[in-house]
């Protein structure tokens, strides 16, 4: 056991040595909020301004879903977080009445209904499962994620499977992977995300969008060494 908490602690520094190669002064580095932070805080800044809790349940009572759903597509699409297969997916899927009801009213709840997480987050995929789709599914951890990261970064993350699993590895953190979206990948992910915050509790993280960000960089090709 000692050995196997070593192995795990060489690993996380390895990787703390990594971020800080390509960001020296951590999370508030320049070219880290330029590259990494920026373009997530705005989105989140945007979300706040327009589709605020207020704002989405006063739409929500007005039966206007088609904005709703219309506001959530543009501000995620002003980010590179979604691939373009994703993004064509989501806007098929609520181009209709029902699919446009079905995401207003599935994404409020997920975001600020009541209830554990957990169950928020399970009928929250079932929603996403039951949207019409023409070609791309839409039921992939990006889509899954995005919603809850951009709204409230200071409870929910972002997950790029391929990304993450490899940032597991290197992490040396047992991430739990199902490909298809369920309660314990994501409750895993939180987990793999609390760990990352407790090591890095002196750098000072701010929210999610700092911990994905260290994710991202150490799974993904865009940061090879």
């Amino acid at each position: 056991m000692a050995s196997s908490k070593r192995d795990v602690s060489s690993s996380a520094m390895r990787c703390r040595k990594k971020f800080l190669r390509f960001f020296p002064e951590g999370f508030r580095d320049e070219t880290y909020i330029d590259w990494e932070r920026d373009y997530k805080q705005e989105a989140h800044e945007q979300w706040s301004a327009g589709l605020n809790q207020v704002e989405h349940r006063s739409l929500l009572r007005k039966g206007e879903f088609s904005e709703i759903a219309s506001r959530a597509v543009r501000i995620e699409s002003r980010t590179n977080l979604l691939f373009s297969f994703e993004k064509m997916a989501l806007r098929d899927a609520v181009k209709s009445a029902e699919g446009a009801r079905s995401f207003s009213q599935g994404l409020y709840d997920f975001l600020y209904g009541t209830g554990s997480l957990e169950g928020k987050f399970e009928r929250w995929c079932d929603v996403v499962a039951e949207l019409p789709r023409r070609q791309t599914r839409v039921l992939t951890w990006p889509l899954v994620t995005v919603f809850g990261f951009i709204a409230t970064p200071e409870t929910h993350i972002f997950l790029k499977p391929n990304v993450t699993r490899a940032a597991a590895r290197e992490y040396g953190f047992n991430f739990q992977y199902q490909s298809r979206p369920n309660w314990a990948t994501y409750s895993s992910l939180l987990e793999f995300a609390e760990t990352v915050r407790r090591d890095l509790s002196d750098l000072k993280p701010r929210d999610m969008i700092d911990i994905q960000s260290f994710i991202w960089v150490q799974g993904s090709d865009e940061y090879e060494e």
